[in-house]
C-alpha cells in the first residue's frame, strides 16, 4: 500500500487583529485586500510595473518616491492622501502609464497588514483578479497556508471573507483543515452561487466607495482572473514570481 503524505494545514485569519495569535514563521501568507489595495498591485504588476514598493505611511511613500522617482500613490479612508499624485484605484494603472515604473503604494488596511505578516515563509498577494495564479501556486507548494484578510480598519469585512471563501473551495481537497474561520468563509462564498456583485451590494466597504463614485472599481475587483499574476513580497517590494 502507498504511503500517505500528510497534507499540510490552511487557516483564516479575518483580521489584522487576530493576526498575533497565529504563528506565521513556517507558513505561506496570502494577504487580502479585495477593495483594493491588493487588487490594484496585481493590476499594476500585470501591466508591466518593475515592482510595487508598500509602506506604511504617506510620508515615506514620498520620500521614497523622491528618491527612486517612482510613482507615488495611496488612500486613506477611500480618498487619494494629501501629497500624493494618485490614488488606489487600480484603474490609474493601464500599461501606457505604468510600464516599467515602480510603485510605491500606501493603503489605509493591505499595505499595513503586509508589514505585519514578516514572519512569514513566503508572502503572496491574492485577489480575484488572479485567483488562480494564487491556487495553483498553494497547491504546488505543498506548504501551510494562511489566508490573511485586511478588513476595514481590524474590522472583518465581506469582500475579503469571500476571496478567502472562493480560494478554499478551489483547494480544500489539498489541504488539512481545521480552523473554523475557514469553514465559515467558504460556507459565505458558495451562499453567491457565482453572484459576486450582487452579494457584494450588502457589503459597507461597497456602500463606503460607491459613495465615492468608484463602482467602476468594484466590479473590475471582483472579475476573475482578470490580472492572473502572482505578485510575491520579498526584501520590502512585491514582484511577480
Amino acid at each position: 500500500m502507498p504511503e500517505q503524505t500528510e497534507r499540510p494545514t490552511l487557516e483564516v485569519c479575518l483580521s489584522p487583529a487576530l493576526l498575533h495569535l497565529y504563528d506565521l514563521a513556517q507558513k505561506i501568507v496570502v494577504v487580502i485586500d479585495v477593495l483594493r489595495a491588493t487588487s490594484t498591485i496585481c493590476t499594476a504588476l500585470y501591466h508591466g510595473a518593475q515592482k510595487v514598493i508598500p509602506v506604511d505611511s504617506v510620508e515615506k511613500c514620498m520620500e521614497i518616491g523622491r528618491q527612486l522617482g517612482a510613482v507615488t500613490a495611496g488612500e486613506r479612508d477611500g480618498h487619494i492622501a494629501p501629497g500624493l499624485e494618485h490614488g488606489n484605484s487600480p484603474l490609474e494603472y493601464p500599461a501606457s502609464f505604468i510600464q516599467n515604473k515602480t510603485l510605491v503604494l500606501t493603503t489605509t488596511n493591505g499595505t499595513r497588514l503586509l508589514h505585519m505578516a514578516k514572519d512569514a515563509e513566503e508572502i503572496v498577494i491574492g485577489s480575484f483578479l488572479n485567483v488562480s495564479a494564487v491556487c495553483e501556486y498553494l497547491i504546488a507548494r505543498r506548504r501551510p497556508v494562511m489566508l490573511a484578510c485586511a478588513g476595514w480598519k481590524d474590522r472583518i469585512n465581506l469582500e475579503d471573507s469571500l476571496l478567502a471563501g472562493a480560494i478554499i473551495h478551489r483547494i480544500k481537497s489539498h489541504f488539512d483543515i481545521q480552523c473554523d474561520a475557514a469553514l465559515i468563509v467558504e460556507q459565505l462564498y458558495e451562499t453567491t452561487q457565482g453572484q459576486l456583485m450582487e452579494h457584494m451590494q450588502q457589503a459597507s466597504h461597497y456602500q463606503r466607495l460607491t459613495r465615492h463614485g468608484f463602482q467602476q472599481d468594484i466590479a473590475y475587483c471582483l472579475t476573475i482572473d482578470g490580472a492572473n499574476v502572482l505578485p510575491v513580497y520579498r526584501d520590502g517590494a512585491i514582484a511577480l514570481a
